[in-house]
C-alpha cells in the first residue's frame, strides 16, 4: 500500500506480514537502491497482466501454476510499496492515486481473466465490477471522516488468496481430470463474496457515522 502525505496508519491496510524480519529486510533494500513506491506500485499492474494472460490464455497446468506465482508477486509489490513510501520515508504527494489506481486495474485484469478461462466472462466482469465497489466503499468512508474499513469476507488478501488456490488446485485438476471445477468456483467465490463485503462495509461505515 503506497501512500500520499495525508494517509496514516489508520487508513493503511492490517498486514502481519509488513513486520516480519523478511519484509523488513526487502524493503530497507529497495530503499537503497532507490527505487519510488510509485514505480513498485505500477509493476504491480504488470506482474498481475502477466498473471491474466497466463489464466485466460495458458489455463493448463503450467500455465495456472505461473499465474499463481503472478499473483502473489503483484501482493508482494502492494507490501513494498507501502513499505517504502512510509517506513523508508519516501512517500510522494501523488502516493494516494498510485496506490489505489493500480490495485484497481491490477484486481479487474486478473478476476476478469478468471472469467473469461472458464466460459464465463460475465461471473469475471461481475466479480471485478464487486471488487472495485468494495474499495469505493472503502474510500467513501474515509471520505466521510471516519476510518476505511477494510474488513472481508472478500478484501483485496482474500480475493487474491483465491485466485491463488484456485490456480493451484486448478494445475492439479488440469494434470488429473483437464476439467476446471476449481477455477469455477474460485470466479463464484470472488464475485459472491465481493458482493457481501459491499455490504458488511456499508453497514460498518454507517454504524460508524450513527455512532458520532
Amino acid at each position: 500500500m503506497n501512500s500520499g502525505p495525508g494517509e496514516g496508519e489508520a487508513n493503511r491496510r492490517p498486514l502481519a506480514s509488513r513486520s516480519s524480519t523478511w519484509a523488513i529486510a526487502v524493503a530497507k533494500t529497495l530503499v537503497r537502491t532507490g527505487v519510488s513506491p510509485n514505480a513498485i506500485s505500477v509493476a504491480s499492474v504488470f506482474v498481475a497482466a502477466a498473471g491474466a494472460c497466463l489464466i485466460a490464455c495458458k489455463p493448463s497446468g503450467p500455465g495456472l501454476l505461473g499465474a499463481a506465482m503472478c499473483i502473489q508477486l503483484r501482493l508482494l509489490c502492494n507490501l513494498f510499496d507501502g513499505m517504502v513510501a512510509i517506513e523508508g520515508k519516501r512517500r510522494s504527494p501523488t502516493g494516494g492515486l498510485y496506490n489505489e489506481i493500480p490495485d484497481r486495474i491490477a484486481d479487474s485484469l486478473l478476476i476478469v481473466a478468471l472469467g473469461y478461462s472458464i466460459g464465463q466472462p460475465a461471473v469475471g466482469w461481475y466479480g471485478a465490477l464487486a471488487a472495485a465497489v468494495t474499495a469505493y466503499i472503502r474510500v467513501l468512508g474515509g471520505a466521510l471522516g471516519v476510518a476505511q474499513d477494510f474488513r472481508g469476507p472478500m478484501a483485496k488478501q482474500h480475493r487474491m488468496a483465491i485466485l491463488t488456490a484456485g490456480c493451484v488446485l486448478g494445475a492439479l485438476e488440469w494434470w488429473l481430470s483437464r476439467s476446471n471445477w476449481a477455477l469455477v468456483s474460485a470466479a463464484w467465490v470472488v464475485a459472491i463474496g465481493s458482493t457481501i463485503t459491499c455490504g458488511t462495509r456499508t453497514v460498518a461505515i454507517a454504524h460508524r457515522l450513527n455512532s458520532r
